[in-house]
């Protein structure tokens, strides 16, 4: 999908940036969290969940999160007076710029809407309605980096409050309650499923808009 803010221009499938035209060289973890920040946006992303979903079981620092935003800043002409990606001190950061495709406004997920969520560690995805493709890409709408997980492992389909997680030929195999899945599967409230290493908790927000947020973890 090609993606356009400020002066730049993204191309999330062939894994290129350009700004004012001129191609922009990233280095492979500056490019990842431009796309997770780009993805999320306009929620705010804690250096917790980036160092998560961008470093995943590795240890660093925060300070190396604080470095690749700099870094891409830089790289995308952000300017305090217009920002592409604001700070929000003491908890991480959130891409607040404009974005089109394909000549038009591109949809920002509004997770504050959001009625279901998946829950995987200390990670939680909001899922609008539409198809979530789970898979070990930064492009992947739920991205879990492991040689276990296929690139493009599985489809999550939601509508209001329904769910259906589909596999998508992976290697692996997905998983429901522990059960190997073949054809698409209806997700109730609490059910677990399994990519890879990773364990995934679905929920559905209640009534009263709080969504409960008993975890299992990876």
């Amino acid at each position: 999908m090609k993606l356009r803010f400020g002066d730049c221009a993204l191309d999330s499938t062939a894994r290129t940036l350009f700004h004012r035209g001129r191609e922009v060289h990233l280095a492979p973890k500056a490019y990842e969290v431009l796309a997770v920040l780009v993805d999320g946006r306009p929620r705010a992303l804690s250096k917790a969940e980036l160092l998560g979903r961008v470093w995943p079981g590795v240890f660093v620092g925060d300070d190396s999160v604080a470095k690749v935003v700099s870094q891409l800043r830089k790289a995308i002409g952000d300017d305090d007076r217009a920002p592409i990606i604001r700070t929000v001190h003491g908890y991480g950061y959130a891409f607040v710029a404009t974005v089109e495709s394909d000549g038009a406004p591109a949809p920002a997920r509004d997770a504050g809407r959001a009625v279901c969520w998946l829950f995987c560690g200390n990670r939680e995805f909001p899922l609008g309605d539409g198809e979530h493709v789970i898979g070990r890409t930064a492009d992947a709408d739920i991205c879990l980096e492991s040689p276990k997980v296929s690139r493009r492992h599985a489809r999550l389909v939601v509508d209001g409050t329904r769910a259906t997680i589909e596999d998508l030929g992976s290697k692996n195999g997905s998983f429901v309650k522990g059960v190997r899945i073949s054809t698409p599967t209806r997700l109730a409230a609490g059910d677990e499923a399994s990519i890879g290493p990773f364990r995934l908790r679905f929920h559905i927000a209640s009534e009263a808009g709080s969504t409960d947020t008993e975890v299992v973890g990876r």
